[in-house]
């Protein structure tokens, strides 16, 4: 039986796009993401979809996305001993799932209202492990720290950060800067063509959630934060190019100081004090 669940956080309810997109692309012949979990959740939630079902846009980046940021994960696990991964704002994410990699231990973070959520339809495990709180929050990173002395942290903000304001961004970067050397932080961002003009992804466009902040250049987060150093800024449309057709993929995607307007992917160490 279907489960109907009604969100009080407009941007908790976000969740949804990302998880209905990779439980699609799951679907297919050749999938970028094998996603069986997504696709599970998917079905058991009541939900009318069909409203994202023309965002062709949003269809192909958020599995490009959650895909890029997997192969960010396992280079990081398969780098360091002692690997702790922590996905921000994780909403129904099944990266765990995905990767299954048992040395590592990671940690799903979110809202309290999502993480009830996410216990009802996905049970914790060992290794796989929720934490309720926000990422304006900080006793949850303290807590992490105290339990993983000598580990390795890798932090993973999917689909997020777009929703909060500058200044609540750079609060979020200083404190995990300030805690985790020697991790990394990856995170995606829109534009500042959308965050200045008010253009939402078409994912979006009949929803209520707002882009509060955008980003175009990679290298500015290392003048807010400088213990942040840039392992790689991506364009969306360089991988799986015929996935986005002609245009996008062949014509804009050969052009990223112009798709970095509208959004990118972001890496970066966090360096040792």
């Amino acid at each position: 039986m279907k489960q109907k669940h009604e969100f009080k956080n407009v941007v908790a309810e976000t969740l949804l796009i990302p998880l209905y997109m990779r439980a699609k692309e799951s679907r297919r012949e050749h999938p970028i993401l094998d996603d069986k979990v997504a696709e599970r959740l998917a079905d058991s939630l009541e939900y009318d979809y069909s409203q994202f079902d023309g965002a062709k846009l949003s269809e192909v980046g958020c599995v490009v996305r959650g895909w890029y940021f997997d192969c960010a994960v396992k280079r990081f696990i398969d780098t360091h001993p002692h690997p702790v991964v922590v996905n921000v704002g994780c909403g129904l994410d099944t990266r765990f799932q995905r990767i299954g990699n048992r040395k590592a231990v990671f940690y799903d973070m979110d809202l309290p209202e999502v993480i009830a959520l996410r216990r009802k339809l996905i049970p914790e495990e060992p290794g796989n492990v929720c934490i309720e709180a926000s990422l304006l929050e900080t006793d949850w990173m303290d807590d992490l720290r105290r339990k993983h002395p000598d580990a390795d942290f890798v932090f993973i903000v999917e689909g997020v950060l777009m929703y909060f304001y500058e200044k609540q961004v750079k609060a979020f970067l200083h404190h995990v800067a300030d805690r985790f050397g020697g991790g990394e932080l990856w995170f995606d961002v829109c534009g500042t063509m959308m965050s200045r003009h008010g253009v939402k992804p078409d994912s979006l466009r009949k929803h209520e959630a707002q882009i509060r902040s955008g980003l175009s250049d990679g290298h500015l987060v290392e003048r807010w934060e400088p213990k942040l150093q840039l392992i790689e800024q991506a364009n969306y449309m360089k991988f799986f190019r015929p996935r986005w057709g002609f245009f996008f993929g062949q014509i804009l995607g050969r052009m990223p100081w112009l798709c970095y307007k509208f959004s990118s992917l972001l890496g970066y160490k966090v360096l040792s004090k």
